[in-house]
């Protein structure tokens, strides 16, 4: 029997789902999966409004219920401060915080323009200017933490809490073939090669289409 259940909302377009799904995975938590389907409301809301205000994903453990991606990696940082979420150093773990934060409650103008879609594929993508910004500002949070820690992660050689807020940017990079200079592909392509990653993509593909919605965006 498991010991916790993370309850998210489609795999395939809610990058909050994945994060939380991610965080749990690193913490080394025992959880059980539930989906919610597409015809619930919190679910089609949060997918359709991109928002990670929702209460989705919610993860009980034991008596304990949590949501709000932000506030399951603090609550699992604090249950498994053994597993690495957060960096050790105290002036790292500030960064960390920082950049996470920045994910958490910013970036409109991309997710807005470059909805998670993971089966989906479109060359030469027509970027607007404020996707370009929230672009311009990734590539600029990546050479940074790649410079400072020497990755391949954001902070060093292990994921952490940081790269799981910043996961589902790099399939949307790949979604909508968007161009970056080399050392920002490159932390893509790790990303996107991360066995946890790769799992979570690989039930994506297997996930029946159910928000017909989302196809307005193209």
């Amino acid at each position: 029997m498991h010991a916790a259940a993370l309850t998210i909302s489609s795999r395939n377009y809610s990058s909050w789902s994945l994060r939380g799904w991610l965080i749990c995975r690193m913490a080394g938590l025992d959880f059980r999966t539930e989906v919610l389907s597409g015809d619930d409301a919190n679910s089609r809301a949060e997918l359709l409004h991109l928002s990670p205000s929702f209460l989705v994903p919610r993860l009980r453990h034991g008596d304990i219920v949590v949501w709000d991606t932000l506030a399951i990696a603090a609550y699992l940082s604090e249950t498994f401060p053994e597993a690495g979420l957060l960096p050790r150093d105290v002036a790292e773990r500030a960064h960390c915080h920082s950049i996470s934060g920045e994910m958490h409650a910013g970036f409109v103008n991309l997710r807005s323009a470059l909805p998670m879609n993971l089966k989906a594929f479109h060359p030469g993508f027509r970027l607007f200017n404020g996707a370009r910004a929230d672009i311009e500002r990734l590539v600029t949070i990546f050479d940074d933490c790649l410079d400072r820690y020497d990755g391949p992660f954001l902070f060093g050689p292990t994921p952490c809490l940081a790269d799981a807020m910043y996961a589902p940017v790099c399939t949307r990079f790949r979604t909508y073939d968007v161009r970056l200079p080399p050392r920002a592909a490159g932390y893509r392509d790790t990303i996107l090669h991360w066995p946890l990653m790769v799992e979570w993509a690989e039930a994506a593909a297997e996930e029946p289409e159910e928000i017909e919605e989302l196809d307005m965006e193209f």
